[in-house]
């Protein structure tokens, strides 16, 4: 016993930390780990370091996804995100869902980088396409895919530039940040004019949503995702959509036969029917968004 870590010659030292371990476990459930010196390295260096790895998962799996608003500045406690949507069951284009699936997940694995050194510790996603096609609904199909939180940004509560800032600052790292609409919410000026406007009103400005998107500060925080949703791409700054700021464009288009098979699954339990090859043929020559598809299935 003698050659096992932990153990100390010094019977002083050792009751005490037997003392403290004590105190800790009349509050905590806990087990106390011996083993050989001479596998101390491989404990350190590879086995702890997984336990802690595997206690922060399990943790993150079993947590309540929150929703959070800044009406109130973000505020202590969200509302929790009981959005049933996943990728299982969201309706949209097999490829296209299949590519944001891997991008999702290469950028949670660290491979989505800037240089080979460097991971990226922020990627955004536009999704855009006319209404009812599903925006809202895959931005709870990530949320419940990663199990991250979700941070509502409504820019017609934000005062000024700082305030803007001062709201990325509050986030919690590994969350989704929403800007849903961002053409509608408020009048985002050309940069050119824009110098005068702030200082007149105060307001935030297309410079401050550039520098929020990709600016120094939007990299203090752990894996986080910006989505920003519009229905009208065409109004958009160019400078909004460069990679950096949205590094993936996301289409969400009217229904085509993928999602309407996936809809009539799930609002009617059918995989398979004799009409699906002519419906598919009348979904290429009408637009009809999935929320309407819904509203008949």
């Amino acid at each position: 016993m003698e050659d096992e870590v932990g153990v100390s010659s010094q019977e002083p030292e050792r009751r005490e930390i037997k003392d403290m371990i004590a105190a800790l476990c009349s509050e905590l459930r806990c087990y106390e780990l011996s083993f050989h010196k001479k596998h101390k390295e491989k404990v350190l260096k590879s086995y702890l370091p997984y336990i802690m790895e595997r206690s922060k998962s399990a943790k993150e799996e079993s947590r309540a996804i929150k929703l959070y608003s800044n009406f109130r500045n973000w505020g202590s406690d969200g509302m929790n995100l009981e959005h049933p949507m996943t990728f299982d069951t969201l309706a949209m284009d097999e490829e296209i869902k299949s590519a944001l699936i891997d991008d999702l997940r290469s950028f949670v694995k660290g491979k989505t980088t800037t240089t080979r050194s460097e991971k990226q510790l922020k990627r955004g996603y536009l999704l855009y396409g006319p209404p009812g096609t599903g925006k809202s609904s895959l931005i709870a199909a990530m949320a419940n895919h990663l199990n991250y939180d979700i941070y509502d940004l409504d820019l017609t509560e934000v005062r000024s530039n700082s305030n803007l800032r001062s709201l990325l600052l509050g986030m919690s790292g590994r969350s989704i940040l929403v800007i849903e609409d961002i053409d509608c919410g408020i009048k985002l000026e050309n940069r050119e004019k824009e110098e005068e406007k702030e200082n007149k009103h105060n307001r935030v400005t297309l410079s401050g949503i550039l520098n929020f998107l990709d600016g120094i500060w939007s990299c203090c925080g752990e894996e986080r995702i910006i989505v920003v949703t519009t229905n009208h791409i065409d109004k958009l700054d160019a400078a909004l959509l460069r990679p950096g700021r949205m590094d993936m464009h996301i289409h969400m288009s009217y229904c085509r036969l993928s999602a309407f098979k996936q809809l009539v699954f799930n609002y009617l339990g059918i995989r398979q029917h004799e009409m699906f090859d002519q419906i598919g043929q009348l979904l290429e020559e009408v637009e009809a968004a999935p929320a309407e598809v819904v509203e008949n299935c």
